[in-house]
């Protein structure tokens, strides 16, 4: 189906029902599959044959929605997960193990920046931050010798910042190291990064592709472009046999195409059993079937309470880069030329005591930690997710004591005006 627009692909993407077949992707809500015998059930352990035995490693329902992620990327493989988070690991972990290094954006989610900063460094991976701005010279000093990876988000979040997935791709690949580009935020309506270059995206499918803050989950999309051979000695789980499956070599078996997910779900999936489970998934592609539609309208919203915000006089700053004055608008116009997301982040005048008089007198608007669904909905992160911090290290952080995250649901967008206008009224 990939000669079809994306929003055909929303709608019927990744399944194709038979005669009699069920017209909706089935829920297979069975962790075990039978087989007449001991030989058959035997190929597929020995990865001689495709099939399911066991749901922790993959299940028909996670692999209708994963090829409908695929092919919405463009993509030549993918695989569900169990949050965004565990797809971010199994994309990093599958190529970078102790004693290697990869380079990241500082700007990503903290939750991520936890996962590479605290925990993979604990398992022996290094991680080099940079800025999203930083010069090609900056960059470049960031590459080590066993440099396995470099790691970025389309929009990071919360700090909005856009990755200019060209100049990063171009990058990695002089270095012999795939780009890997969270698209939670642009999602592959807004923006598909292997056409920039990048070699393997993720997601957070909890986000805008559920929609609805219904399921948790994530998703790993390998666009099949990256030699593994032509740097076979960086990458010698994908490239060299794998004892714990019989001598199999990855890259050779399953080719450019096949053999990071092959790899990542054999080994990684098996091992972490960071499974999505099938009626999530189900979940899932309801809300992909409404994606192309849902952010057309997140966009609209956001780019009018951004505007409305950044005429405000009780507001210090308002970070949305399809703002003409944001920094990251020329960025935005040509990786995200249909509009970027429907989150904006804002500064109000008066800091802390500010925000949390605002916070207070929000009544469409949520206070949840959650982004990207159906409904709007409001996070101080130094009133909640950064409590801990001081007012230095808050800055520090680059996240200011009078800094909201909004998240533009599908609302009418006079709603939220008026909603952000009376809460204002109220500092």
């Amino acid at each position: 189906m990939s000669q079809y627009r994306p929003e055909t692909i929303c709608v019927q993407g990744g399944y194709t029902p038979g005669n009699g077949e069920p017209r909706q992707i089935p829920i297979i809500q069975s962790t075990t599959f039978k087989y007449a015998t001991s030989e058959e059930m035997g190929r597929l352990f020995d990865l001689e044959a495709s099939g399911y035995f066991y749901t922790r490693l993959q299940n028909p329902t996670n692999d209708y929605v994963a090829a409908k992620i695929a092919e919405l990327e463009g993509g030549t493989a993918a695989m569900l997960t169990s949050s965004g988070q565990a797809a971010n690991f199994y994309a990093v972990f599958n190529i970078a193990n102790c004693g290697d290094h990869v380079v990241a954006s500082s700007t990503i989610y903290g939750g991520t920046y936890n996962l590479f900063h605290v925990t993979m460094r604990k398992m022996g991976i290094d991680f080099t931050f940079v800025s999203p701005d930083c010069s090609e010279e900056e960059l470049e000093a960031a590459f080590r010798p066993n440099t396995k990876a470099v790691f970025g988000e389309t929009i990071a979040n919360p700090a909005l910042t856009v990755l200019d997935i060209e100049c990063f791709a171009k990058a990695a690949h002089a270095h012999g190291v795939p780009l890997i580009v969270d698209n939670t935020f642009a999602t592959p309506v807004g923006c598909r990064p292997f056409d920039w270059g990048a070699d393997i995206v993720t997601h957070s499918t909890t986000k805008y592709m559920d929609g609805h803050g219904a399921a948790v989950g994530g998703a790993i999309v390998d666009s099949g472009r990256f030699d593994w051979f032509a740097h076979a000695d960086k990458f010698p789980g994908l490239t060299t046999p794998d004892d714990s499956y019989h001598g199999v070599t990855y890259a050779e078996k399953f080719g450019l195409g096949g053999a990071f997910i092959t790899k990542c779900t054999a080994q990684l999936m098996r091992d972490f059993g960071s499974i999505q489970s099938p009626q999530n998934a189900f979940y899932l592609n309801l809300g992909l079937e409404s994606l192309h539609v849902r952010m057309a309208r997140h966009c609209e919203n956001g780019l009018a309470v951004a505007e409305f915000l950044q005429s405000h006089p009780k507001v210090e700053v308002v970070h949305y880069c399809d703002l003409p004055s944001d920094p990251y608008h020329a960025l935005a116009e040509k990786y995200l030329p249909h509009g970027s997301c429907g989150v904006v982040s804002f500064e109000l005048k008066g800091g802390r005591a500010a925000a949390e008089t605002f916070m207070a007198h929000l009544k469409l608007a949520a206070i949840e930690t959650h982004v990207a669904d159906a409904r709007t909905c409001c996070l101080n992160p130094a009133t909640s997710t950064h409590r801990q911090m001081s007012e230095e290290e808050l800055a520090a952080a680059g996240v200011p004591a009078g800094l909201v995250r909004m998240s533009c649901g599908l609302e009418s967008k006079e709603d939220l005006i008026e909603d952000l206008r009376q809460a204002l009224e109220a500092i």
